[in-house]
């Protein structure tokens, strides 16, 4: 029994293993029939058997010859086709001339089964939202042949439904009805079949519209060898993005400025030359007057593809653009490098007083060293606050314009809120700006003829004293003295109220007011100005602010950081001047001459006053780190484009 239940299961188990194997052979894919490729799949079906037959063409024809001629058909792109590769659905030729129409599909030309790119693109376009389909266009289908790049096929295409608009009159359709190649046409501008939405006042619409007015006219102009062969103006491209239109529409708002085809117009673009030309003489007001309706005849001799880079072709421009950096990299190599030797002469004599256990001056009691002393009064506080915030303000909204192409610049427009917001700011934080050098002024007339100053001077007396800002004959000792002082030639300058660089950034506020604030004022009132400026003076206007701003900010945040915060004796900030109040000790080391006209005058006690307030004291700190922080932040973005 046990072996014949043995033999059972040997049998079951082979009979297991062939049918296996069975399975497995017949699930093996036919070696000789290979997988289809991609490309394979989306070519057109090949006429298939229906039924006993195959489709021919000429079966085809035979009805349909008098409306499709076989010649022309067979010539055409289309030519090498079968009728079934577009007329897939009808499949029984005697049911199909029964039922007249019953058998077609719904679609009677099926382009996208073969152009599945275009039909793409349409689907996308402006055309399919209106329900103009391949046919519509196409309407030539049976004899279609190839258009091999003629441009003026595409013209007579698009003007069956388009009108012309004046193209045909227009440096581009001329240019193409003589066999120019490089001149634009419609589908250079507009495309074949992904053809944008342009109409509508949609905020997306016009945004997109604005921005597709300019980017299409850079696909030719801003090709330097198309342009070079045609004796086109290359440069025009370069200019538009370094103006403050295409600035502001390189950083994403294309909605808020002029583009290519605001000035030059859109399908009607003729030579300056033409009268009915857009930019010519006669037109130019009426043009620029879409966007700044006060524009007259002054205000149109804007250059606006004006380059400064070119002695020959802008001789004022590069002028002004010479002497604006000769200004940057003198003053500022001078006072790098005054600050390079102070930052070594300082270290090195606080490190050897330190080094031998001297932290303060030795000539003060202890208990006195620390004895607070007005130096700002209340109206220096709000003043100088004022302009820190304001000046912090229009650095932040002018570097994004001024660096437009730099990577960061679209980026900190847009935390700004936009070109509109962050230009509101602008010129905000510039009105308060105004506003704070007039009430300086109104200062300076009370100091020279109505405050109370020991000895009643007079007001000549009290510009050239030691409390006036004024420059005097002891700053120039000082400066050479400084400067003896940082080669070890002499001892340290007893320095006054107010030193030699004090009175530099005072002073400078005076000529930035003229150079940013004056040129500032021009660009925001143009049309005014214009009354009794010519425009090219704008141009001007545009290197002076845009440079001069440049000098400020770096100026600020470099040496006059390092003058009151980053010298090693004041390092990391100092906060007098949020408080107002400086400890004796420093008075006594950094302004000697003012500590003993004090003692002369007996005025210690009158200056004296109380250690600043806790709030005070933490409002200077916080504010003044976020201060430095910022400015340094700017100087990090300005180094950036610069260097990387």
């Amino acid at each position: 029994m046990k072996s014949t239940f043995k033999i059972s299961i040997l049998i079951c188990l082979v009979l297991s293993l062939f049918w296996g194997i069975e399975i497995l052979w017949a699930a093996k894919p036919d070696s000789e029939k290979p997988s289809p490729k991609p490309g394979d799949i989306a070519k057109p079906p090949v006429p298939e058997k229906r039924g006993d037959k195959v489709i021919d063409n000429s079966q085809c024809l035979g009805c349909h010859g008098d409306k499709i001629n076989e010649k022309k058909f067979s010539k055409s792109v289309h030519g090498a086709n079968s009728c079934n590769s577009c007329h897939w659905d009808i499949v029984d030729l005697k049911i199909h001339p029964e039922k007249k129409g019953a058998q077609i599909h719904t679609e009677s030309a099926t382009c996208h089964r073969c152009h599945k790119k275009e039909a793409s693109e349409h689907y996308n376009s402006v055309h399919f939202t209106n329900n103009i389909l391949c046919k519509d266009c196409h309407k030539d289908i049976h004899e279609m042949t190839p258009w091999g790049g003629n441009k003026v096929r595409v013209i007579q295409k698009c003007t069956t439904c388009h009108a012309d608009d004046g193209y045909a009159e227009s440096v581009h359709g001329k240019a193409v009805m003589d066999g120019n190649p490089d001149s634009a046409t419609c589908s250079d501008c507009h495309g074949l079949h992904n053809i944008p939405i342009l109409k509508g006042d949609e905020p997306k619409v016009v945004q997109f519209r604005r921005q597709f007015h300019t980017e299409v006219c850079q696909r030719c102009h801003g090709d330097k060898e198309m342009m070079k062969r045609n004796n086109v103006f290359f440069i025009a491209t370069e200019t538009y993005y370094d103006s403050y239109h295409g600035k502001v529409k390189s950083l994403g708002y294309p909605s808020l400025v002029a583009g290519c085809a605001d000035c030059h117009g859109y399908h009607s673009i003729l030579p300056m030359d033409n009268p009915k030309s857009l930019i010519s003489q006669e037109r130019l007001v009426e043009t620029c007057g879409k966007c700044h309706p006060r524009a007259n005849i002054n205000f149109v001799q804007w250059l606006p593809h004006a380059t400064h880079n070119d002695p020959e072709q802008e001789p004022v421009l590069y002028g002004v653009f010479v002497i604006m950096t000769t200004l940057l990299v003198t003053v500022f190599g001078i006072f790098w490098f005054h600050s390079f030797l102070w930052w070594r002469k300082d270290f090195w004599e606080k490190r050897e007083l330190r080094a031998q256990g001297i932290f303060f001056p030795q000539h003060l009691k202890p208990e006195e060293a620390g004895q607070m002393y007005r130096r700002f009064s209340a109206f220096d506080i709000v003043l100088h606050f004022t302009m820190m915030v304001t000046f912090i303000g229009l650095v932040l909204t002018g570097l994004p314009l001024k660096f437009s192409h730099a990577p960061w610049a679209s980026g900190l427009m847009h935390f700004l809120g936009g070109a509109y917001l962050a230009g509101l700011i602008h010129r905000i934080c510039a009105a308060i700006t105004f506003a704070y050098f007039g009430a300086t002024l109104g200062y300076i007339f009370y100091f020279l003829f109505y405050k109370k100053i020991p000895g009643n001077p007079n007001p000549l007396q009290r510009l050239f004293g030691p409390d006036s800002l004024c420059p005097r004959w002891k700053d120039v000792q000082d400066i050479i003295g400084t400067i003896r002082w940082f080669f070890n030639k002499g001892p340290k300058p007893q320095y006054d109220r107010w030193t030699y660089w004090e009175k530099f950034d005072f002073l400078a506020v005076f000529w930035g007011m003229f150079a940013i604030g004056l040129s500032g004022l021009m660009l925001w009132f143009p049309e005014y100005f214009a009354i009794f400026l010519p425009g090219w003076i704008f141009n001007i206007a545009i290197i002076v602010h845009s440079d001069e701003a440049l000098l400020a900010s770096g100026f600020i945040f470099t040496v006059h950081f390092f003058n009151t915060h980053f010298r090693p004796s004041k390092f990391p900030i100092d906060t007098v001047i949020f408080t107002g109040k400086i400890p004796k000790f420093e008075l006594v080391e950094e302004r000697p001459e003012q500590y003993k006209r004090m003692i002369t005058q007996k005025a210690l006690g009158t200056y004296q006053k109380k250690y600043p307030s806790v709030w005070a004291d933490l409002f200077s700190t916080i504010m003044g780190f976020a201060m430095l922080a910022l400015g340094l932040l700017c100087i990090f973005l300005i180094v950036w484009e610069f260097v990387i």
